[in-house]
Protein backbone atom coordinates (compact mmCIF):
# COMPACT_ATOMS: atom_id res chain seq x y z
CA UNK A 1 0.00 0.00 0.00
CA UNK A 2 1.43 3.56 -0.45
CA UNK A 3 2.16 5.93 2.70
CA UNK A 4 -0.54 6.52 4.81
CA UNK A 5 0.09 10.42 3.71
CA UNK A 6 -0.26 9.57 -0.49
CA UNK A 7 -3.30 7.76 -0.01
CA UNK A 8 -5.34 10.17 2.35
CA UNK A 9 -4.09 12.69 -0.20
CA UNK A 10 -5.76 10.44 -2.90
CA UNK A 11 -9.15 9.84 -0.55
CA UNK A 12 -9.68 13.62 -0.34
CA UNK A 13 -9.18 14.24 -4.23
CA UNK A 14 -11.81 11.19 -4.80
CA UNK A 15 -14.08 12.58 -2.44
CA UNK A 16 -13.85 16.11 -3.71
CA UNK A 17 -14.33 15.21 -7.13
CA UNK A 18 -17.20 13.49 -6.04
CA UNK A 19 -18.55 16.75 -4.83
CA UNK A 20 -18.07 16.24 -0.90
CA UNK A 21 -17.02 19.24 0.88
CA UNK A 22 -15.16 17.55 3.49
CA UNK A 23 -14.37 20.37 6.24
CA UNK A 24 -14.45 18.37 8.87
CA UNK A 25 -12.10 15.19 7.58
CA UNK A 26 -9.63 17.69 5.85
CA UNK A 27 -9.10 19.40 8.94
CA UNK A 28 -9.15 16.07 10.79
CA UNK A 29 -6.87 13.19 9.28
CA UNK A 30 -3.68 14.91 8.44
CA UNK A 31 -3.75 15.11 12.59
CA UNK A 32 -4.51 11.47 12.48
CA UNK A 33 -2.27 10.23 9.65
CA UNK A 34 0.32 12.04 11.90
CA UNK A 35 -0.52 10.71 14.81
CA UNK A 36 -0.15 6.85 12.90
CA UNK A 37 3.04 7.84 12.14
CA UNK A 38 4.21 9.03 15.62
CA UNK A 39 3.17 5.77 16.64
CA UNK A 40 5.00 3.90 13.92
CA UNK A 41 1.73 2.22 12.67
CA UNK A 42 1.47 1.26 8.96
CA UNK A 43 -1.93 0.68 8.75
CA UNK A 44 -5.15 1.60 10.77
CA UNK A 45 -6.05 -0.27 13.70
CA UNK A 46 -9.41 0.36 16.06
CA UNK A 47 -7.25 0.34 19.06
CA UNK A 48 -5.13 3.53 17.30
CA UNK A 49 -8.61 4.64 15.60
CA UNK A 50 -10.77 5.00 19.37
CA UNK A 51 -7.12 6.14 20.62
CA UNK A 52 -6.88 9.14 18.65
CA UNK A 53 -10.58 9.73 18.48
CA UNK A 54 -11.33 10.38 22.32
CA UNK A 55 -8.67 13.15 22.10
CA UNK A 56 -9.43 15.16 23.83
CA UNK A 57 -10.56 13.88 27.13
CA UNK A 58 -12.18 16.95 28.23
CA UNK A 59 -14.31 16.89 24.95
CA UNK A 60 -16.30 13.99 24.59
CA UNK A 61 -18.65 15.47 22.27
CA UNK A 62 -15.82 15.45 19.85
CA UNK A 63 -15.36 11.97 19.76
CA UNK A 64 -17.70 10.52 17.14
CA UNK A 65 -17.04 13.62 14.95
CA UNK A 66 -13.34 12.16 14.72
CA UNK A 67 -14.29 8.37 14.90
CA UNK A 68 -16.71 9.48 11.98
CA UNK A 69 -14.04 10.80 9.62
CA UNK A 70 -11.16 8.16 10.27
CA UNK A 71 -14.13 5.11 9.41
CA UNK A 72 -14.59 6.86 5.85
CA UNK A 73 -10.64 6.89 5.70
CA UNK A 74 -10.35 3.20 6.81
CA UNK A 75 -12.89 2.20 4.66
CA UNK A 76 -10.62 3.60 1.76
CA UNK A 77 -7.52 2.13 2.95
CA UNK A 78 -9.09 -1.66 3.44
CA UNK A 79 -9.92 -1.45 -0.42
CA UNK A 80 -6.03 -1.04 -1.25
CA UNK A 81 -4.81 -3.53 2.33
CA UNK A 82 -6.82 -5.65 3.93
CA UNK A 83 -4.68 -5.54 7.03
CA UNK A 84 -6.61 -2.11 7.86
CA UNK A 85 -9.33 -2.06 10.18
CA UNK A 86 -12.50 -0.22 10.15
CA UNK A 87 -13.86 0.81 13.42
CA UNK A 88 -17.31 -0.13 14.08
CA UNK A 89 -19.56 2.78 14.45
CA UNK A 90 -21.28 2.27 17.79
CA UNK A 91 -18.20 1.68 20.11
CA UNK A 92 -18.59 5.38 21.28
CA UNK A 93 -22.09 6.47 21.77
CA UNK A 94 -21.94 10.10 22.26
CA UNK A 95 -23.67 11.89 20.10
CA UNK A 96 -22.85 15.50 19.52
CA UNK A 97 -25.48 17.48 20.44
CA UNK A 98 -28.06 20.19 18.32
CA UNK A 99 -28.81 23.55 19.15
CA UNK A 100 -32.51 23.76 19.56
CA UNK A 101 -34.02 26.37 16.71
CA UNK A 102 -35.40 29.65 17.63
CA UNK A 103 -38.62 29.57 16.08
CA UNK A 104 -38.87 32.97 14.66
CA UNK A 105 -42.84 34.87 14.86
CA UNK A 106 -44.28 36.83 11.89
CA UNK A 107 -44.25 39.82 13.67
CA UNK A 108 -39.74 38.79 14.99
CA UNK A 109 -39.49 39.26 11.15
CA UNK A 110 -40.94 42.10 10.58
CA UNK A 111 -39.08 43.81 13.23
CA UNK A 112 -35.91 42.44 12.25
CA UNK A 113 -36.60 44.33 8.72
CA UNK A 114 -37.60 46.97 10.41
CA UNK A 115 -34.54 47.19 12.53
CA UNK A 116 -32.31 46.97 8.90
CA UNK A 117 -33.85 49.65 7.19
CA UNK A 118 -32.49 51.76 9.77
CA UNK A 119 -29.07 50.61 8.76
CA UNK A 120 -26.46 53.49 7.35
CA UNK A 121 -25.94 54.02 4.32
CA UNK A 122 -29.08 53.19 2.39
CA UNK A 123 -27.51 50.45 0.50
CA UNK A 124 -26.40 48.59 3.02
CA UNK A 125 -29.93 48.82 4.81
CA UNK A 126 -31.46 47.58 2.16
CA UNK A 127 -29.47 44.92 1.67
CA UNK A 128 -30.13 43.52 4.83
CA UNK A 129 -33.58 44.14 4.94
CA UNK A 130 -33.64 42.27 1.56
CA UNK A 131 -31.72 39.12 2.08
CA UNK A 132 -33.51 38.52 5.46
CA UNK A 133 -36.83 38.93 3.72
CA UNK A 134 -35.52 36.35 1.10
CA UNK A 135 -34.00 33.82 3.61
CA UNK A 136 -37.01 34.08 5.84
CA UNK A 137 -39.39 33.09 2.80
CA UNK A 138 -37.58 30.73 0.58
CA UNK A 139 -35.21 28.83 3.53
CA UNK A 140 -32.40 29.33 1.58
CA UNK A 141 -29.17 28.92 3.23
CA UNK A 142 -26.97 31.95 4.24
CA UNK A 143 -24.15 30.34 2.40
CA UNK A 144 -26.33 29.75 -1.40
CA UNK A 145 -28.02 33.83 -0.12
CA UNK A 146 -25.05 35.36 -0.22
CA UNK A 147 -23.13 33.67 -3.31
CA UNK A 148 -26.14 34.28 -5.17
CA UNK A 149 -25.21 36.34 -8.12
CA UNK A 150 -27.37 38.54 -10.45
CA UNK A 151 -27.69 36.71 -13.53
CA UNK A 152 -29.12 33.56 -11.00
CA UNK A 153 -32.31 35.69 -10.31
CA UNK A 154 -35.16 34.79 -13.07
CA UNK A 155 -37.28 37.54 -12.95
CA UNK A 156 -39.05 36.16 -15.56
CA UNK A 157 -40.17 32.76 -14.65
CA UNK A 158 -39.96 33.61 -10.98
CA UNK A 159 -36.82 31.61 -9.88
CA UNK A 160 -33.36 31.38 -7.75
CA UNK A 161 -31.03 29.26 -9.48
CA UNK A 162 -28.85 28.23 -6.34
CA UNK A 163 -25.56 26.61 -8.09
CA UNK A 164 -23.11 23.52 -6.52
CA UNK A 165 -24.96 23.82 -2.69
CA UNK A 166 -23.72 22.47 0.38
CA UNK A 167 -23.88 18.70 -1.64
CA UNK A 168 -22.78 19.74 -4.75
CA UNK A 169 -26.14 19.66 -6.32
CA UNK A 170 -27.47 22.45 -8.07
CA UNK A 171 -31.61 23.44 -7.89
CA UNK A 172 -34.71 25.87 -8.96
CA UNK A 173 -36.41 27.45 -5.49
CA UNK A 174 -39.45 29.41 -6.98
CA UNK A 175 -40.49 33.11 -5.25
CA UNK A 176 -43.65 34.45 -4.34
CA UNK A 177 -44.25 37.10 -6.90
CA UNK A 178 -43.70 39.47 -3.41
CA UNK A 179 -40.20 38.56 -3.05
CA UNK A 180 -39.56 38.54 -7.14
CA UNK A 181 -41.08 42.48 -6.57
CA UNK A 182 -38.14 42.79 -3.54
CA UNK A 183 -35.28 42.01 -5.32
CA UNK A 184 -36.15 44.20 -8.44
CA UNK A 185 -36.47 47.32 -6.02
CA UNK A 186 -32.96 46.12 -4.73
CA UNK A 187 -31.20 45.61 -7.90
CA UNK A 188 -33.20 49.33 -8.94
CA UNK A 189 -31.86 51.15 -5.89
CA UNK A 190 -27.80 48.97 -6.50
CA UNK A 191 -28.35 50.07 -10.27
CA UNK A 192 -28.95 54.21 -9.18
CA UNK A 193 -25.79 53.70 -6.31
CA UNK A 194 -23.64 52.21 -8.60
CA UNK A 195 -21.65 53.86 -11.40
CA UNK A 196 -20.46 50.26 -12.67
CA UNK A 197 -20.91 46.63 -11.61
CA UNK A 198 -17.76 45.83 -9.65
CA UNK A 199 -19.56 42.35 -8.40
CA UNK A 200 -21.48 39.79 -10.23
CA UNK A 201 -22.86 39.47 -6.82
CA UNK A 202 -26.71 39.72 -5.63
CA UNK A 203 -26.06 41.19 -2.20
CA UNK A 204 -23.16 43.60 -1.82
CA UNK A 205 -21.78 45.42 1.12
CA UNK A 206 -20.66 49.01 1.31
CA UNK A 207 -17.87 48.59 -1.10
CA UNK A 208 -20.36 47.12 -3.21
CA UNK A 209 -18.44 43.37 -3.23
CA UNK A 210 -20.20 40.68 -2.27
CA UNK A 211 -21.17 39.73 1.43
CA UNK A 212 -18.76 37.52 3.58
CA UNK A 213 -20.41 35.04 5.93
CA UNK A 214 -18.87 36.57 9.19
CA UNK A 215 -19.81 40.24 8.60
CA UNK A 216 -23.08 38.96 7.56
CA UNK A 217 -23.36 37.61 11.14
CA UNK A 218 -22.42 40.09 13.13
CA UNK A 219 -24.59 42.54 11.48
CA UNK A 220 -27.74 40.12 12.21
CA UNK A 221 -26.78 39.88 15.87
CA UNK A 222 -26.75 43.81 16.39
CA UNK A 223 -30.15 43.24 14.76
CA UNK A 224 -31.34 40.68 17.12
CA UNK A 225 -30.81 42.91 19.48
CA UNK A 226 -32.12 46.26 18.32
CA UNK A 227 -35.26 44.14 17.84
CA UNK A 228 -35.36 43.03 21.25
CA UNK A 229 -36.04 39.42 20.02
CA UNK A 230 -35.39 36.70 22.70
CA UNK A 231 -35.53 33.38 23.23
CA UNK A 232 -37.05 32.16 26.01
CA UNK A 233 -34.44 29.60 26.96
CA UNK A 234 -30.96 30.08 27.18
CA UNK A 235 -30.58 29.90 23.78
CA UNK A 236 -29.52 32.07 21.55
CA UNK A 237 -31.72 33.49 18.21
CA UNK A 238 -29.61 32.34 15.17
CA UNK A 239 -29.35 33.22 11.47
CA UNK A 240 -29.60 29.98 10.47
CA UNK A 241 -32.97 29.33 12.61
CA UNK A 242 -35.01 31.61 9.53
CA UNK A 243 -34.44 28.06 7.56
CA UNK A 244 -35.62 26.24 10.42
CA UNK A 245 -38.48 29.02 10.86
CA UNK A 246 -39.42 28.79 7.16
CA UNK A 247 -39.68 24.75 6.92
CA UNK A 248 -41.74 24.62 10.34
CA UNK A 249 -43.97 27.19 9.29
CA UNK A 250 -44.79 25.50 5.83
CA UNK A 251 -45.47 21.70 7.07
CA UNK A 252 -47.68 23.62 9.92
CA UNK A 253 -49.41 25.87 6.79
CA UNK A 254 -49.91 22.38 5.41
CA UNK A 255 -51.13 20.71 8.43
CA UNK A 256 -53.49 23.75 9.37
CA UNK A 257 -55.26 23.24 5.42
CA UNK A 258 -55.68 19.47 5.61
CA UNK A 259 -52.71 18.94 3.12
CA UNK A 260 -50.62 15.39 3.26
CA UNK A 261 -47.64 16.31 5.01
CA UNK A 262 -46.13 12.59 4.72
CA UNK A 263 -46.69 12.80 0.44
CA UNK A 264 -45.31 16.52 0.45
CA UNK A 265 -42.57 16.61 2.43
CA UNK A 266 -40.21 15.12 -0.07
CA UNK A 267 -41.05 18.36 -2.00
CA UNK A 268 -40.26 20.46 0.57
CA UNK A 269 -36.69 18.42 1.33
CA UNK A 270 -35.56 19.21 -2.67
CA UNK A 271 -36.86 22.67 -2.30
CA UNK A 272 -34.19 23.32 0.87
CA UNK A 273 -31.57 21.78 -0.45
CA UNK A 274 -31.75 18.38 2.10
CA UNK A 275 -30.41 15.40 0.64
CA UNK A 276 -33.34 13.48 1.75
CA UNK A 277 -36.28 13.92 4.19
CA UNK A 278 -34.28 12.51 7.19
CA UNK A 279 -32.89 16.23 7.91
CA UNK A 280 -36.18 17.86 7.13
CA UNK A 281 -37.87 15.50 9.80
CA UNK A 282 -35.01 16.62 12.43
CA UNK A 283 -36.41 20.26 11.68
CA UNK A 284 -39.82 19.40 12.27
CA UNK A 285 -38.57 16.98 15.44
CA UNK A 286 -38.01 20.70 16.89
CA UNK A 287 -41.30 22.26 16.98
CA UNK A 288 -43.79 21.60 20.19
CA UNK A 289 -46.84 22.80 18.06
CA UNK A 290 -46.08 19.95 15.24
CA UNK A 291 -45.40 17.27 17.86
CA UNK A 292 -48.80 18.64 19.59
CA UNK A 293 -50.44 17.96 16.27
CA UNK A 294 -48.82 14.54 15.19
CA UNK A 295 -50.39 13.67 18.93
CA UNK A 296 -53.56 14.95 18.18
CA UNK A 297 -54.11 13.14 15.05
CA UNK A 298 -52.99 10.23 16.28
CA UNK A 299 -55.35 9.93 19.29
CA UNK A 300 -58.52 11.23 16.88
CA UNK A 301 -57.29 8.04 14.80
CA UNK A 302 -57.78 5.70 17.67
CA UNK A 303 -60.95 7.05 18.22
CA UNK A 304 -62.41 6.24 15.03
CA UNK A 305 -60.69 2.26 15.55
CA UNK A 306 -63.77 -0.05 16.46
Amino acid sequence: MNGLREALDDYLAVRRALGFKLKNASYLLPKFVSYLEQSGATVVTTELALAWARQPAENPIQWCERLKAVRSFARHLQSLDPRCEVPAAYVLPVRRSRTSPYLYSKSDIAKLMQAARLLQPPLRAATYETLIGVLACTGLRVSEAIRLDCDDVDYENGVLIIRASKFGKSRAVALHPSTIAALQRYQRLRNELERRALTPSLFVNMRHARLAYRTVNHTYVGLVKHAEIRPSSAGHVRLHDLRHTFVVRTVLDWHHTGVDVQAKLPVLSTYVGHVDPKSTYWYLSAAPELLALAASRVEAALEVQP
